[in-house]
């Protein structure tokens, strides 16, 4: 309809006829860009918040299972302490001994849960997401593992690796089968039995206890092994920090004075 009037302005050379629909055709197209970006802009909020409470809800799971691996990190770093104590008894309980030696070795570890940040990412809608908390913290949990780092800590220990070639096998699988972990209803591990039922021989925990005592080496990696669970526990304290930190940003509630602390 539109063109067709403006041929005939043109043909009728009804020249403010013609310039009043070029006016008409020009306003269309700018209100329905207008109309299309603002859609767009609505789109694009109701996106974002949908990925802001989504990435609260995997964050909050996060601090719940970085909770339960520094509750085990509490067991292990009390055996560690009870470990030194029976070393430097004169005579120490052979099963107790053993136990506690191998479980100051243990460690554990959980991943972020990141499918809602993968998707961000895939999807190219970083930007979507406040800027504040993108460069406050949120790339870089993503970025950095800190369970991962605890377990690398752990795993590298001297003590660990001093203690583990010195139990026997058939000791270390008793202790795996008749001591192990305590896990809570999602599988993550929280700490350790408080009950053991170890099939090895009292002549086996004791021969086991006994090379324990006698390594002069042993007592010497106990002591730096502390700091390895430090470090670990450290770097699970620091990822809780950085996760309410960041979630306080996400949510618009403006983080406390202590939590922009932990954070720089």
């Amino acid at each position: 309809m539109i063109l067709r009037s403006f041929t005939k302005h043109v043909n009728d050379q009804n020249w403010f006829a013609v310039a009043l629909d070029f006016f008409i055709v020009v306003m269309g197209v700018f209100v329905g860009l207008q109309v299309s970006n603002w859609n767009q802009d609505k789109e694009d909020q109701r996106r974002g918040r949908n990925y802001v409470e989504r990435l609260s809800i995997d964050m909050r799971e996060d601090i719940r299972t970085r909770g339960n691996l520094l509750s085990y990190y509490d067991a292990v770093n009390a055996s560690a302490e009870r470990t030194a104590e029976l070393l430097s008894s004169p005579m120490p309980d052979p099963q107790e001994l053993v136990v506690n030696a191998y479980r100051a070795t243990e460690y554990a570890t959980d991943q972020a849960t990141r499918a809602t940040w993968d998707e961000i990412i895939s999807s190219g809608d970083i930007s979507l997401l406040p800027q504040a908390a993108v460069e406050n913290g949120l790339a870089s949990y993503f970025r950095a593992n800190g369970p991962e780092n605890a377990r690398r800590t752990m795993l590298n220990s001297t003590y660990r690796k001093r203690v583990r070639r010195t139990i026997p096998h058939k000791v270390q699988l008793a202790i795996r089968k008749g001591c192990g972990d305590v896990r809570d209803d999602f599988g993550g591990v929280t700490g350790f039995e408080t009950e053991c039922n170890l099939d090895v021989s009292d002549a086996e925990l004791s021969k086991a206890a006994n090379a324990l005592l006698n390594d002069p080496e042993l007592l010497p990696d106990l002591w730096f092994h502390f700091s390895n669970i430090s470090s670990a526990r450290g770097d699970l304290n620091g990822n809780v920090a950085q996760l309410e930190y960041v979630i306080h940003i996400l949510e618009g509630d403006p983080p406390s004075t202590a939590q922009k602390g932990i954070q720089k």
